[in-house]
């Protein structure tokens, strides 16, 4: 049964079943905990942690679509060269 995190449940604490999976829900206190630790870490280990996240998220079903739909949308021309970006963000003035 594979696990899943859930973060927006306020009531639930420790695991639960939910649709025939394993999910351990995180309370508001332990995401802020958690928050807090993080930003008690040196700029080198909130790094890690973040490169982590991301590597998790493009992992996910979720984060592999979302990319399948930006390269799609890149393929189908909706590009923007580094330097009409720059200009458009008002780098450079």
């Amino acid at each position: 049964m594979p696990l899943v995190v859930i973060r927006h449940k306020f009531s639930c604490s420790g695991l639960t079943c939910y649709e025939g999976q394993l999910v351990f829900c995180m309370t508001s206190v332990a995401i802020l905990e958690l928050k807090q630790r993080l930003s008690r870490l040196s700029e080198k280990d909130r790094r890690m942690a973040s490169a982590y996240l991301l590597r998790l998220r493009h992992e996910s079903a979720n984060g592999r679509r979302r990319s399948a739909r930006i390269m799609k949308e890149m393929d189908s021309g909706k590009k923007i060269r580094l330097q009409d970006l720059s200009a458009s963000l008002g780098h450079g003035k």
